[in-house]
């Protein structure tokens, strides 16, 4: 016993040691100005996080806004294939942060993969120019050109920049600037929307400014040096992320892992079709297939999380065909304002300068949608439902691309007139490109509401463990959308041979493209509409219904009933005493 009290009493004199030496301020500072370091830091990673968001939107709307623009005149490339080049670029764009994520947390140090990433994503901005600049343009005097590449050198340049540009964004967005480097656990369901409203209100300030300035200088100032712009915005970015170096590399919590969800799908799929007249009628879900209990190889715990991932598959499936209708603004919209008249007032506007309009309505209606929640509605009412939003919104989105349908019909009927576009003169009619303003304005009113609200509803109706995973999959749902739009245009133009998405726009039936589409998006609207009572109830607690669903929980409970019922018997004064005993 006295060696024990002598071996207590070291141990105390240790803790008090070091706690002695915690209170300690350091050398040359004091505690006020300890406390005062955090912060800061804390400040400056959040400025140098928004900078490099801003740098990388900026660089990946420099390279979207005049794709189709210099697919078309500079690469030679049908209508149809300059709008599947852009979608897939920008589908790629979508899907690489998810993959990055992955390397990331399993294979590749974060630290060593985010430089790979900002080297790629270097190395596209340097190549962007290659193929843009127009070599012909440069002399060493009148008679002699400094330089040309062919077609298919250009193309091959072209692509592999590309390539390495939507993997630099991709490393950038998942390691960089994810999106649990802002802290959200701890915020509710209005607060959460508040977030997402002004979160895609800069992207979309921001993509506006790129939109006008970009977009002139590559058309009407120097079209070459526009993909220069790109390039300079990278160097700021790399500058931005070496002043802080790993500081601000956020690495999130490994709670959930995307491999351990696909894993589980697959396994209780293969576990479905092997036992299924065996089991057919014994399980409440499908997914309860993959828990150990019932001959999978996932744990309790893996398996409920998947099953609360799973209740969101309908409402991701459903963006799909929502995405494809926003990726008209770059492609089918893009096309209608290259072939209408750009002239105003004795000024040639820059064909992406339209998309702008689009942007206006977001950039208004969120300040508006903000000050109603905050004024209408208390602390802890969420305001009306997000689905309510994302069906107003997908009901704006067929709508817009129906008006794009008629405003076809309405271009048609003015007359041709010439009008140069990056040094190329073309055939486009005489209609004011002002006349197409409300479908773009229609399309900005969809994805005001619908943007925001889908992240919110796939943010929060899953526990916190999964919640990153979650907007992994909503990601890939919007990127799948892309390449659905893409796969949707060639389908059109080889079934009707080129006559729905035609190379010349007063030659072919542009309109049907859009009427059909806009008839498929209304039935994906009412689809939505069915289901949408599913994701109604935000009021409600997600941690703590899983938790209460897993198997140590309800031990945990019934340990809590247990003892309750035995404090009962002690305290109840209906017991005699040797009943208690």
């Amino acid at each position: 016993m006295p060696d024990a009290e002598r071996k207590d009493m070291q141990e105390k004199h240790l803790l008090n040691r070091a706690a002695d030496k915690e209170q300690q301020p350091l050398p040359g500072g004091s505690n006020h100005a300890g406390n005062l370091s955090q912060p800061r830091k804390k400040l400056q990673e959040a400025i140098c996080v928004l900078l490099v968001e801003l740098c990388e939107r900026f660089t990946f709307f420099g390279i979207v806004c005049n794709m189709i623009l210099f697919c078309t005149v500079k690469l030679g490339y049908r209508n149809y294939q300059a709008a599947i080049v852009n979608m897939c670029f920008v589908g790629t764009s979508m899907l690489t942060p998810v993959l990055v994520g992955w390397l990331a947390e399993c294979l590749v140090g974060r630290i060593k993969l985010v430089c790979i990433c900002m080297f790629l994503h270097f190395l596209g901005a340097a190549l962007l120019p290659v193929v843009a600049f127009p070599f012909e343009d440069v002399y060493i005097d009148r008679r002699h050109i400094l330089h040309t590449l062919t077609k298919r050198e250009q193309k091959i340049v072209f692509y592999f920049a590309l390539l390495t540009a939507s993997l630099g964004i991709g490393g950038i967005r998942a390691i960089v600037c994810p999106l649990s480097a802002y802290s959200l656990e701890d915020c509710g369901p209005k607060e959460l929307l508040s977030f997402f409203n002004w979160f895609y209100w800069l992207v979309n300030l921001n993509s506006a400014v790129v939109f006008v300035s970009i977009s002139y200088i590559q058309q009407s100032v120097a079209r070459n040096l526009g993909f220069l712009i790109p390039f300079v915005s990278m160097l700021m970015a790399v500058i931005t992320i070496h002043m802080v170096r790993g500081e601000m590399i956020y690495k999130p919590k490994t709670d959930s892992s995307l491999l351990t969800t696909f894993g589980v799908i697959l396994s209780a799929l293969k576990m479905c079709c092997v036992r299924y007249r065996y089991f057919s009628g014994g399980l409440t879900n499908w997914l309860d297939h993959a828990k150990e209990n019932y001959g999978g190889q996932y744990s309790e715990t893996q398996v409920e999380s998947t099953k609360s991932l799973a209740r969101l598959f309908p409402l991701f499936t459903l963006q799909i065909l929502y995405r494809m209708c926003i990726m008209q603004i770059p492609s089918g919209y893009y096309l209608q304002t290259m072939n209408s008249s750009l002239h105003f007032s004795g000024f040639v506007l820059p064909v992406a300068a339209m998309n702008v309009i689009s942007i206006v309505p977001l950039l208004v209606l969120v300040p508006i949608l903000e000050c109603i929640n905050s004024n209408l509605f208390s602390s802890k009412d969420t305001g009306c439902s997000p689905t309510i939003y994302i069906v107003v919104g997908q009901f704006s989105a067929a709508l817009s691309v129906m008006v794009a349908g008629f405003s076809e019909i309405h271009r048609k009927h003015f007359p041709q007139v010439e009008q140069t576009l990056s040094e190329e003169v073309l055939l486009v009619s005489s209609m004011p490109c002002f006349h197409l303003a409300p479908q773009y304005i229609l399309l900005g009113v969809a994805e005001a509401l619908v943007t925001p609200s889908c992240s919110l509803l796939a943010f929060w109706l899953v526990p916190e463990r999964m919640r990153g995973i979650s907007m992994h999959f909503l990601t890939l749902f919007n990127g799948a959308g892309c390449f659905m739009g893409a796969f949707f245009v060639q389908t059109a133009h080889a079934g009707s041979q080129g006559n729905w998405f035609p190379h010349l726009l007063h030659e072919g039936k542009l309109e049907r493209f859009f009427f059909f589409l806009a008839s498929l998006m209304m039935v994906n609207t009412l689809g939505f509409w069915t289901i949408a009572h599913r994701y109604n109830n935000l009021n409600q607690e997600y941690n703590s219904e899983f938790r209460a669903s897993l198997p140590e929980e309800k031990l945990l409970k019934g340990g809590k009933g247990i003892k309750h019922y035995g404090s009962v018997l002690e305290r109840s004064p209906i017991l005699s005493p040797m009943e208690k005993t």
